[in-house]
């Protein structure tokens, strides 16, 4: 887990202006939090606040956090030690924890600890300037409480791309699939769909305003439903590809057991739909899918893989992974391995097993797997996926692909880095183009992270 975004440098932020009020704001964990954490500069700055980029200027100090891993909530209690004693010189600085870390540990952060002034869970950011101005006159601000129906459409997000190159678009809030292991369910809640033509109006306007590439966003995207208009995730694929040719559009996540043949259709269809599928398995062992709860087996998620290339040969594939799962045996793990050879992910998230209170898991089986074993495995899953990293980026040696500039690398201010449509990063000598232009490189050297080439006409 680290912090994945800094909302604090984008662009379009002035230090003070009019006198407003400071907020310094960071953001830990997944591309759903970032998409938040927008929303939340959006309504904070109609209340009056101006994010900056110091946190020694803040007046208030929010963290948007992520609970899914033991190791990201030992990260957020650290920090927020860190600014709770920047109140013994500043007494009037407010700190607030928002997120699913905020909805979990509500009381512990505020009565035992008193690490907090402010807590918001994920669908209380609208009640944010109110429970602001709750903690100024000296009680706590609190509002956990979890929606059936917020989506927050209406609120237009601060994005925090200081290129305005690629935008994130959240579809669906929430998750029903009660994966054993998963805090999700309980601190985001029940699954909802926004009003597809808000998510079309939103992504016409990032057209309008120069952004080229919209990621759609949600737990689980393929069950997002439109019942009053009947848009499934298909339909809405399609209609945010015909927004225009020239914007990339991308998605995630996908869940196995609900990845449809449509979708993948709806992909080959059309060419400004990226190549890539993020399509987490968890584990290759039928019998710890079983135990996670994951409604599939090792069979059909294999299956999905083939309609994938069947119908998307060039289409990149990446996934999650979980070591130490409970009670998984070795011939689990092995079993594990064999699928990653047999798929050769692009690339792939891996985790040890972090067991979350009060999941299905925590309440009903044993976290039995050493830590030395699970370490092992964990770095056993880590090597063979950097060799099928490596053998799939050897593969596009001497292949040329449409990039779209991103920004400037980070070893060389003479290059700059995008993306091809399968995900993957290139680096490239600037030359003359600019960052949110479409160029095209031949690659001719990679490592198994990066692809690195030259700018080419085609």
């Amino acid at each position: 887990m680290k912090e994945i975004k800094n909302l604090n440098k984008n662009k379009n932020i002035n230090n003070n202006p009019n006198n407003k009020k400071n907020f310094y704001m960071e953001t830990y964990g997944c591309q759903m939090n970032v998409a938040d954490s927008e929303l939340v500069v959006s309504i904070m700055n109609k209340s009056g606040y101006n994010l900056i980029e110091d946190f020694n200027n803040a007046d208030l100090i929010f963290i948007n956090t992520c609970s899914i891993r033991e190791n990201a909530e030992k990260k957020v209690r650290n920090r927020l030690q860190n600014f709770k004693a920047l109140k013994r010189d500043n007494p009037g600085l407010l700190i607030g924890i928002l997120g699913c870390m905020a909805e979990r540990l509500k009381e512990k952060l505020l009565e035992q600890e008193k690490l907090v002034d402010i807590i918001a869970g994920p669908d209380s950011y609208r009640s944010l300037p109110e429970l602001v101005k709750e903690a100024g006159d000296g009680e706590y601000g609190v509002n956990v409480l979890l929606s059936r129906e917020e989506t927050y459409a209406d609120i237009s997000p601060v994005r925090s791309d200081k290129n305005g190159v690629s935008a994130f678009v959240s579809i669906t809030r929430g998750c029903d699939n009660m994966c054993a292991f998963c805090v999700v369910p309980f601190t985001r809640g029940r699954e909802r769909s926004r009003n597809p033509e808000t998510i079309i109006n939103e992504v016409k306007e990032l057209v309008n305003n120069g952004y080229k590439e919209v990621t759609l966003l949600g737990q689980n995207v393929d069950k997002y439903n439109w019942t009053e208009s009947k848009v499934n995730f298909a339909k809405l694929l399609e209609l945010t590809a015909q927004v225009s040719p020239e914007l990339r559009v991308r998605f995630s996540t996908s869940y196995p057991s609900e990845f449809s043949n449509q979708v993948i259709d709806i992909m080959a269809k059309y060419d400004n739909i990226c190549n890539y599928i993020h399509l987490p398995v968890q584990s290759g062992s039928n019998n710890m899918l079983e135990k996670m709860k994951r409604n599939y087996t090792r069979d059909w998620y294999l299956n999905r893989i083939k309609a994938i290339r069947e119908r998307i040969p060039n289409c990149s594939i990446s996934t999650d992974i979980i070591s130490g799962y409970c009670s998984e045996t070795e011939q689990d793990h092995k079993d594990t391995l064999s699928l990653m050879e047999e798929v050769g992910f692009d690339y792939a998230y891996m985790f040890k097993y972090s067991e979350r209170p009060n999941t299905f898991a925590q309440r009903n089986y044993p976290d039995d797997v050493p830590e030395e074993i699970k370490s092992r495995r964990l770095q056993e899953i880590i090597k063979l996926q950097n060799e099928n990293s490596l053998k799939s980026n050897t593969a596009d040696l001497g292949k040329t692909f449409e990039v779209l500039i991103e920004g400037v690398s980070k070893k060389s201010d003479q290059e700059y880095y995008g993306r091809n449509s399968q995900n993957k990063v290139i680096v490239f000598p600037k030359k003359e183009t600019e960052i949110g232009q479409y160029v095209y490189v031949k690659v001719h050297k990679n490592t198994s992270a990066t692809l690195i080439g030259e700018l080419v006409q085609v």
